[in-house]
Formats: structure tokens, sequence, C-alpha cells
């Protein structure tokens, strides 16, 4: 029987392979743009062939972990405000198997706690138009979205004189709810706590 590589594998696999369609070593060649061969000769396809190169074989690495019940999931360590969580998330580029999703559900409630511990008295801001608008929301609002969710993450920008956690509260896919590509069916919502007086930055 053939070795099944691990998740850990699968990610340096497609680092490794993300380098490389970088670099211009692996294109798509009969990439086109507009279909039209007259326009597509003036046009300049490199990045847009290396672009599909990658976004092919990351395909098939998902089928790859579909086939062979690779997880997706890593796990992280956050620290704040001396309190420590240890916590699953999917990687960015790998996909959630249906036992990945149990996992996922299973932690939100520690991962919401944990956010909620470490931002009393923080201002929240609800994130819209992919990041780039916030508005602020009562704990109320944070409760309802907490409610309409399946699964949560976490991150952190933080130096000597800012802190910003983020929730991230989502549904379905976590591939599909990062990009905003499977709404309705998967999505997220951002929800980000700043000190007083701050903005969100993330």
């Amino acid at each position: 029987m053939s070795q099944v590589y691990t998740t850990q594998e699968l990610i340096q696999i497609l680092a490794a392979e993300r380098q490389a369609c970088l670099k211009g070593k692996r294109l798509k060649l009969e990439m086109t743009v507009s279909g039209n061969p007259v326009i597509d000769q003036f046009i300049s396809t490199d990045g847009l062939q290396q672009f599909t190169a990658y976004q092919d074989f990351k395909t098939a690495i998902h089928e790859y972990q579909k086939e062979n019940r690779v997880s997706g999931i890593i796990w992280r360590e956050l620290t704040v405000k001396g309190k420590k969580l240890h916590y699953p998330e999917i990687d960015t580029e790998l996909i959630a198997l249906n036992c990945d999703l149990e996992i996922l559900k299973a932690a939100k409630n520690s991962i919401v706690e944990f956010w909620y511990e470490v931002s009393i008295g923080m201002d929240l801001y609800l994130s819209f138009n992919n990041s780039k608008q916030y508005q602020q929301i009562a704990t109320s609002d944070l409760e309802r979205i907490v409610q309409r969710t399946e699964w949560a993450s976490l991150c952190k920008w933080e130096n000597s004189s800012f802190l910003e956690m983020i929730l991230q509260l989502g549904w379905g896919k976590p591939e599909e709810a990062y990009y905003k590509r499977g709404r309705p069916r998967s999505g997220s919502e951002y929800i980000h706590a700043v000190n007083p007086g701050n903005r969100p930055i993330g």
C-alpha cells in the first residue's frame, strides 16, 4: 500500500507548488484571457497561466484529501493577556472534511468564550464590504451572530500600544467562507474588538 501524505505534508507540497507557479516554472499553457485568438495575442497571459496552474494543482490536492480522508485541520495556539487557547482551524489552502467540520463545531464555544474573556471592555465592530468598512455593534448583536453560526476562528493584531482581536464566525465550508465564494450556503462574519477609541486595522 502506498504512503498517504499527512496534513502537514500536503501544506508543504502546496507551498512548494505555489512558489514554482509564482516563479513561472508551472504554466497552464492553453489558458486564454478572452477566448478570442486575435485579442489574446496582444495580452500577456503569464500571471493568469501561473494562477490557473496553481488552482488546478490545489484542486487535485483537495480531491486527494477526500479520497484518502486527509484532514484539513491545523492546530493553533494563541496567547492574549496571559490567557492561552489551543484550537483547530482549517488551513487556508486545504478543505474541511465532514469530520473536520464536526471538530470545528465542537470547538466553537471554547473559542467564543476565550474571545469574550480577552475582549472585555473593548469596542466591538462588525466588518463588511470585504473588511473595508466597520460598524460598531453591541454585545447583544454579537450574541445573535454567534447563535446563527456553526464554527469560529481567531486572529490577533498586537504591538506595544495596540491590540485587535478578530473573531471569525462562520457556517458551511470554511474554504468557501474565507473568500465569500459560497454564499449563502457558506460564509462568515468578522467581529473586531479594539481598545476604546481605536478603530480596526485587520
